[in-house]
């Protein structure tokens, strides 16, 4: 690793917890260039929801790169976006009663995001955004002011403006209905918030620490943006593309979102891909005012639709995400049992937080897991909880292997820190 550390940026985050070189990736295992396997419950940080180089998806990039076909070509009209969009169309929106126009944004999810902020301004002419407590959307600074962390907010190193916190669902505890505070707070003038352009919101928050939304208290907030002439927004860049049990992750929930953030796995094969998914009344955009150079990759368009193709023609994947989600969160809740400690387990599907209430007892097991061969991140107000997104893909044998290291891990962690240790706020070092 010492060429990385003399010629690469500070700002590099993964390789700190993870000090390896990685040669060769498959499925759901990882090698490095001494030849060990890792397990990966990272899955590039949702982006890698099919594993890697899952093999049909790239039977399509070959053939498509074989033929000469335009891989880069700003935005202009090329076969490989219509097929995309005709097949987005038909087996994702129509099949679940939806109708959108597609944008292609930069290849970011923070570049969606920033998409997304401009729209809802543009068409409300107002500049107040909505958004809640841990929520996290993205670095750049439209995307930062929207985000909770102050880790990411302080980095940024100017005033970020332009969004008011609320509390996220159950931030005050399960007895206050946070959306009626928000209600409340934008139908009262006095209470010094400017009328929102946006709410925007995640269903699963990843990076806060997988804290869960209820069904109702969604369907509160798209009725409370209605009633106050805000744009309701999901941001989906994380949650979507199958993680949480269902294409998107507001399925659950019969909500119809006016624009629709999207990014990580809509390649299906780790390839940067974004867009917004917008109602057709909400497309007031004029050519070019939100424009960039690398708009709908063709060749992430091709692996998007072979994934499509493969996964989401017939419900059976989506219930077996669910399924597996189910076995993932009975191990969980058995190895949170066995200590005896306050440890809780959340999430939905296969998107699920270990809650270890100290960010050293997360830090410790995270260390230990890849030493014997996993990888697990950290998220979380403090990195307390460790975050669980192995491929949608994986196989139980590797799933149960993957998760007997973080059981032996997390019982080493405990070992060593003492029961009684008080808790460490580490310094954040992660990347979303």
């Amino acid at each position: 690793m010492r060429g990385f550390e003399t010629l690469e940026s500070n700002v590099r985050s993964y390789p700190l917890s993870f000090p390896s070189i990685f040669s060769r990736a498959r499925g759901s295992v990882m090698l490095t260039d001494d030849g060990r396997k890792v397990i990966d419950f990272l899955s590039g940080a949702g982006a890698l929801n099919y594993g890697h180089n899952n093999h049909q998806i790239k039977a399509a990039i070959t053939e498509y790169l074989a033929s000469d076909a335009v891989v880069h070509g700003l935005d202009l009209a090329t076969p490989a976006k219509l097929e995309f969009m005709e097949t987005f169309n038909s087996v994702i929106l129509r099949e679940r009663g939806l109708q959108y126009r597609f944008q292609f944004t930069g290849p970011t999810g923070a570049d969606a995001v920033e998409a997304a902020l401009k729209l809802s301004r543009k068409i409300t002419g107002r500049q107040n955004i909505i958004s809640f407590t841990n929520a996290f959307h993205g670095v750049s600074l439209g995307a930062g002011a929207v985000t909770g962390n102050r880790f990411y907010r302080t980095a940024c190193g100017v005033t970020l403006s332009g969004a008011t916190f609320m509390p996220y669902d159950g931030y005050l505890g399960p007895a206050v209905d946070t959306a009626d505070y928000l209600r409340n707070a934008l139908l009262d003038d006095g209470s010094g918030i400017d009328a929102p352009a946006a709410i925007l919101v995640e269903t699963v928050q990843g990076e806060g620490g997988i804290n869960v939304a209820r069904k109702e208290w969604l369907q509160s907030i798209q009725a409370i943006a209605k009633s106050v002439g805000a744009l309701f927004i999901i941001d989906d860049i994380q949650m979507g593309c199958g993680r949480t049990g269902e294409f998107f992750s507001f399925e659950f929930a019969e909500l119809s979102p006016d624009i629709v953030v999207m990014s990580k796995s809509l390649s299906g094969y780790g390839l940067p891909l974004s867009m917004l998914l917008i109602k057709e009344e909400c497309d007031a955009w004029r050519p070019g005012e939100h424009t960039g150079t690398f708009r709908g990759n063709n060749l992430a368009l091709v692996s998007a639709t072979a994934a499509i193709n493969i996964y989401w023609r017939c419900r059976t994947f989506a219930e077996g995400v669910k399924h597996v989600g189910e076995l993932m969160r009975s191990r969980l809740d058995a190895i949170a049992s066995e200590h005896g400690r306050n440890f809780t387990v959340r999430g939905r599907g296969m998107a699920l937080g270990f809650d270890c209430q100290m960010a050293d007892i997360a830090e410790a097991t995270a260390r230990k897991a890849f030493e014997k061969g996993l990888i697990i991140e950290r998220c979380g107000s403090i990195d307390q909880v460790l975050k669980f997104l192995p491929a949608l893909t994986i196989d139980l044998e590797t799933l149960n292997q993957g998760l007997d290291i973080f059981k032996l891990s997390l019982a080493e962690a405990l070992k060593g820190l003492g029961q009684n240790r008080p808790v460490t706020e580490l310094s954040s070092s992660r990347v979303p």
